[in-house]
């Protein structure tokens, strides 16, 4: 969601930022721009759109300068137009911001009252306001920026720059993510990595409420009243090559494909191969999993489906209660934390506000927090006591795949973790739920050999106004996972309901034109979910059915198509079912011409609440 990147250094600055932006993009976007300071004076481009809308304007009027920063905005306060685009100006203050000023409203007509003539509906624009009013009163630059900061409430991310300060840039960090590159005479700023690491590996990753002033040839950190703080330097390893889709034509797809290779990385720090043993416990020292007694999982989105998942296995292997809670739902609760409890957060950025609101909320409440991420430097990593790498590399497409897959198999390990240590699963059972496991990347290269097929069967669906999904047990969550990818995606609506639930309410909507992408595993449940596809059978609903290979007389004329699975695990059939519901939504999605990475009105990291 939004995405900052700045540079001060030795050469022209819009190439880098051009490039740092395109970095971005797939934090999702609806207009861009970018500021550049030379001669005294700074030069602002920006455009409604995509980046390329951007480029054709800076060909026809080209900004050259040593100090730059750039914006793409995912609109908040007022629509994706030119005049809402960051950066946003007063007469010597230019700002880029990520995140909400939520007493902007109040601070706008405090500056309206002081004669100032505002040009956008964004939130944004008070902050270069208020720095100039400082300026006005005959603070210096970095002081007047600190002033003004204290005016602000809400989250936020800020690249500043002031006309006539040609050998400095500030940033200020609370709530939304901000990270310092380090160069030689050049230093870099942006919203996560990505953007940094063609031109360095030596990183800074900012906490609350840090104000940074970049030179060109070292970078002060302090806290807002101005006393220094240290944060240490840190090297990334993120790959500089994750831009490049090739041979795919989208991100989402060649995030699909990678799932067996990220999966078998994931096993890799998770398990023990030869001795078919988990090692879960030695990576959370500081959690003690045999004295839990309730576990609360929480979580948004594609996430939040990984965790609902999860309460199935926990449940079943530790005998462990275990509740699933909506992020932006859990604190105002203002639930009662109980004995011997832990929280688990799953986000695949690390950086999802709700989800480390509800962190901080469990925290100060005095529970021990799991973060389980796939980005090692982000907030929930440093700010949990135990954490669990989803080893899935960067994930560029909006619609989460092998994040997905890699957080589902991590909280297979940690389930089988928690029986061992409660003692309520058997060692020869670890045994045989570890081999399970091992099978997956493999199992899940037989799924992906079934693309064509599906790609067909996207040609038969995808003038269908509405889809429902069903499932049941622990593929009930996979049903919400593959409505959700739908509607992400191909903006088709999408329902996912548990199988059993079906007569309780949506076999209302079922005819001849309604397809229904029925998750069917064998496992205990099968015969149950057979039984609830007759009611939609009869009703004349189209039924297509995920289901294990040689299971043809259960579906003969009761599916109007079939996807066959190769024969898994109990364990394993979340995670090798959703890749089927995946690749429909991706066929379906550039059947109908949408855009597929970046889909309408959503953001890859969303770090406002």
């Amino acid at each position: 969601m939004c995405g900052i990147i700045g540079v001060i250094g030795e050469r022209n600055v819009t190439p880098v930022l051009l490039e740092g932006l395109k970095r971005l993009e797939y934090r999702g976007y609806d207009s861009a721009g970018i500021a550049v300071s030379s001669g005294g004076q700074i030069g602002i481009c920006r455009s409604e759109g995509k980046l390329l809308n951007l480029e054709n304007l800076l060909k026809l009027n080209p900004l050259t300068g040593y100090l730059g920063i750039g914006h793409t905005r995912w609109a908040t306060h007022g629509a994706p137009t030119q005049n809402n685009a960051h950066p946003h100006r007063s007469e010597h203050v230019v700002v880029v911001h990520n995140g909400i000023i939520e007493n902007f409203r109040q601070l706008r007509r405090e500056l309206s009252a002081e004669g100032v003539t505002f040009l956008s509906e964004t939130d944004t624009e008070v902050i270069p306001h208020l720095v100039e009013r400082e300026l006005r009163k005959g603070l210096l630059a970095q002081e007047a920026v600190r002033v003004a900061i204290h005016h602000l409430e809400g989250a936020f991310a800020l690249g500043i720059m002031i006309q006539g300060v040609e050998d400095r840039m500030f940033a200020v960090r609370r709530g939304s993510p901000l990270i310092i590159g380090l160069g030689v005479g050049e230093q870099f700023l942006a919203s996560d990595a990505q953007p940094l690491v063609p031109y360095t590996r030596q990183m800074i990753f900012l906490e609350d409420n840090d104000f940074v002033t970049l030179s060109r040839h070292e970078v002060q950190i302090t806290d807002l009243d101005g006393h220094p703080v240290h944060r240490p330097i840190k090297q990334s390893g993120v790959s500089a090559d994750t831009a490049d889709k090739w041979p795919y034509r989208h991100y989402m797809q060649k995030e699909i494909f990678e799932q067996p290779s990220v999966l078998g990385e994931t096993l890799k720090g998770m398990i023990h191969p030869y001795q078919r043993m988990v090692e879960v416990a030695s990576l959370i020292a500081n959690i003690d999993l045999s004295a839990l007694t309730y576990i609360n999982i929480v979580a948004c989105g594609t996430s939040l489906h990984a965790g609902m998942v999860a309460r199935y296995w926990i449940e079943k292997f530790a005998k462990i209660p275990v509740g699933v809670e909506i992020a932006s739902e859990y604190r105002y609760r203002e639930p009662p934390r109980m004995a011997g409890s832990m929280m688990v957060v799953i986000s695949q950025s690390g950086e999802t506000a709700d989800t480390i609101a509800a962190l901080r909320y469990a925290k100060q409440d005095g529970q021990k927090v799991l973060g389980i991420v796939n980005v090692p430097e982000s907030t929930i990593a440093r700010e949990s006591d135990g954490v669990l790498y989803t080893q899935a590399g960067p994930e560029i497409g909006v619609a989460s795949t092998k994040a997905f897959t890699t957080q589902l198999l991590v909280l297979a390990c940690f389930a089988i973790a928690c029986g061992r240590a409660k003692g309520s699963l058997s060692r020869e059972r670890e045994k045989e739920l570890v081999e399970e496991l091992m099978l997956i990347p493999a199992l899940m290269e037989q799924v992906l050999v079934r693309d064509k097929d599906i790609q067909i069967l996207a040609q038969k669906l995808m003038y269908a106004n509405g889809f429902l999904f069903l499932g049941r047990g622990s593929c009930y969550p996979i049903a919400l996972e593959g409505a959700l990818k739908l509607k992400e995606i191909s903006y088709i609506h999408a329902e996912g309901y548990a199988a059993g639930e079906m007569k309780h309410g949506p076999i209302a909507l079922i005819d001849e034109e309604l397809p229904v992408v029925v998750v069917a595993p064998q496992d205990p449940l099968f015969e149950k979910v057979v039984s609830n596809l007759e009611e939609a059978r009869a009703r004349g609903g189209r039924l297509i059915v995920i289901t294990q290979e040689h299971q043809e007389e259960h579906w003969e004329n009761r599916a109007d198509d079939v996807i066959p699975m190769s024969s898994c695990g109990e364990l394993s059939a979340p995670i090798l079912y959703v890749v089927p519901l995946q690749l429909l939504a991706y066929h379906i999605a550039v059947l109908k011409g949408t855009d597929v990475d970046q889909p309408r009105n959503l953001a890859k990291s969303v770090t406002v609440e």
